[in-house]
Parts: structure tokens; C-alpha cells; sequence
């Protein structure tokens, strides 16, 4: 395998998500992080379902280095993959504030200390986000390219999910459309559906308790699409690697409410964080004469 950056990979299906505006700012914050990319060596192959098995086994967000099987790039994936940057620069950003300001004692702040593995809340918190832009990009892309790659093999798979969970194939279609109607909603509902979701899985001790909280969830409006997400490999990952304490000290829990608090949660992510590592603009002053 090479190492690779976003600008040496062919970007595919770009042209379907031109017209959704975040989808530029998160290409341009994903640049700026200098994510690095995993494809094969000269001559060598890396298959499909080989490139998932070692993103959903062996992904380290300490190395950000996504498996793909060549050159290219799903613009969607662009996407997915630039909502993890960002949160992830954010909620960093974020506990070394939270340790500045703690004082010196402690041995947390000694000098080329290895930085502390994010709490599983945490790393759900970015998941969700990345996973409910999908269904953001769905439901813009549903009005403006419905033929897209994207939506012609997205679609399909979440509607064969709803059908496994029960939901009728007009009721599935119901469904799209309200998200098409009102992506913004769809994204907030589904975020916060995987992040209760995932946080009340991951602390089950058992089948019998999974069950229980899952049947709980099943009122909520994009339950039907709870398993096209694969909750199994977050709880697995969040087990191996994640620290202790399920979100003792990340301040997710205050951003999870603030993003709920939010009349439009997808526009307070984007003012506030996808361009935060941006300079800010020089203040103009006009000339005084002061004589």
C-alpha cells in the first residue's frame, strides 16, 4: 500500500453534488487537514470487499488513512471522511482547552505525553454526524440529481432495509420525500436517533437488554434505517480502542444539546466549525485623521 493525498485521487460523481454547497467546504476543510489516503502499490490489487475489511477492522484515527481500492474517490466519501476531520479537530481542540485550563498539576500535561484515546462518546458523536450527512446529501440530491451514483445505489439499500424492519414500500417512499423536503430536519433526526441509539447499545450488557432498547427506539421516525448504519461495528470499535469512560470529560454531551437546541443543527456545524481553521480576516480600519 502508498500513502496518497485527496488531490492525487480522481474524485468520482463529483459533478451530482456541485450544487450542494457544504459539500465544497468540506472538500476544501479536508484538504487543508492533509488526510491521507491508502491505495495499492504499482501493480498490486486491493478489492472491494478487502478495502472494507481493513477500514472496519483496522481504522486508526490516529493515523487517518482510509483503504481504497484505487485512485478514486466517491464524492460522498469525500464528504463522510471530511465530517470526521472536523469533528474530530474540534473535540481536540476542544480537551486541550478543557486540560489548559485544569491547572499543572496531574501527569495529563507532561511533556510528550501521548495524546489520551478519545472516549467512545466521542467517537459516536463524529460517526453520527458523518452518517447523517448522507442522508443530507439523499435528500438534496433526490431533487436535483436523482440519477446520480450516489442515490441510485444508496436508495436501494436503505429501502431494502426499511422493508426488513416492516416499513411498506409507500411508506419507505413517504419517507424520502419528507426527507427531500426538508434535508436539514432529516439530518438532525437521524443524528440524534444514532447517537442515542448507539450510546444506549454500547452499554447493554446483553441481548435481552440490546432488544429492550432497540424496541424502545422504534417510535422514532428513521428507526427503519437504524441497521443500514451498522451500529455493530461502532460499539466493536468503540470496545477495542476508545477510552474507559463513555464521555467523562469530552464536552460532547454539551454539544450534543447545543446542536439539538439549534433551529437548523447543520448550519451551527457549519458556521462554527467547518471553517474554523481558517484565519481570520484582517480588521480594516478606516484612516483617522486625528489632528
Amino acid at each position: 500500500m502508498r500513502t496518497v493525498s485527496l488531490d492525487e485521487l480522481t474524485i468520482d460523481d463529483e459533478r451530482s453534488v456541485r450544487g450542494v454547497a457544504l459539500y465544497d467546504r468540506l472538500k476544501q476543510a479536508l484538504r487543508r487537514s492533509d488526510h491521507r489516503f491508502q491505495i495499492p502499490a504499482a501493480g498490486a490489487r486491493v478489492s472491494w470487499d478487502r478495502a472494507l475489511f481493513l477500514n472496519l477492522t483496522y481504522w486508526n484515527g490516529a493515523q487517518a488513512a482510509d483503504v481504497l481500492c484505487d485512485d478514486h474517490i466517491p464524492a460522498d466519501v469525500v464528504a463522510h471522511v471530511a465530517w470526521h476531520q472536523v469533528v474530530s479537530r474540534q473535540l481536540a481542540r476542544r480537551r486541550a482547552g478543557s486540560s489548559g485550563s485544569s491547572g499543572s498539576s496531574g501527569s495529563s500535561g507532561s511533556s510528550g505525553a501521548a495524546p489520551a484515546a478519545p472516549t467512545a462518546e466521542a467517537l459516536f458523536f463524529a460517526e453520527s454526524i458523518a452518517s447523517a450527512f448522507d442522508l443530507y446529501l439523499v435528500g438534496r440530491l433526490l431533487l436535483i440529481e436523482p440519477d446520480s451514483d450516489f442515490i441510485t445505489t444508496q436508495v436501494p439499500l436503505m429501502a431494502e432495509c426499511a422493508q426488513e424492519a416492516g416499513l411498506p414500500e409507500a411508506a419507505f417512499a413517504a419517507l424520502m420525500q419528507e426527507v427531500a423536503g426538508d434535508p436539514e430536519r432529516a439530518f438532525e433526526d437521524l443524528r440524534a436517533l444514532l447517537l442515542d441509539a448507539v450510546k444506549a447499545l454500547f452499554a447493554c450488557a446483553g441481548v435481552a437488554e440490546a432488544q429492550a432498547v432497540l424496541e424502545r427506539l422504534g417510535g422514532r421516525r428513521f428507526a427503519p434505517l437504524l441497521h443500514h448504519y451498522q451500529l455493530s461495528n461502532w460499539i466493536l470499535y468503540g470496545r477495542a480502542y476508545a477510552a474507559p469512560a463513555l464521555g467523562a470529560g469530552s464536552g460532547v454531551r454539551e454539544l450534543d444539546a447545543t446542536l439539538r437546541q439549534a433551529p437548523v443543527s447543520l448550519d451551527w456545524l457549519a458556521e462554527h466549525w467547518i471553517d474554523a481553521d481558517l484565519p481570520a480576516p484582517p480588521i480594516l480600519t478606516a484612516n483617522v485623521d486625528v489632528r
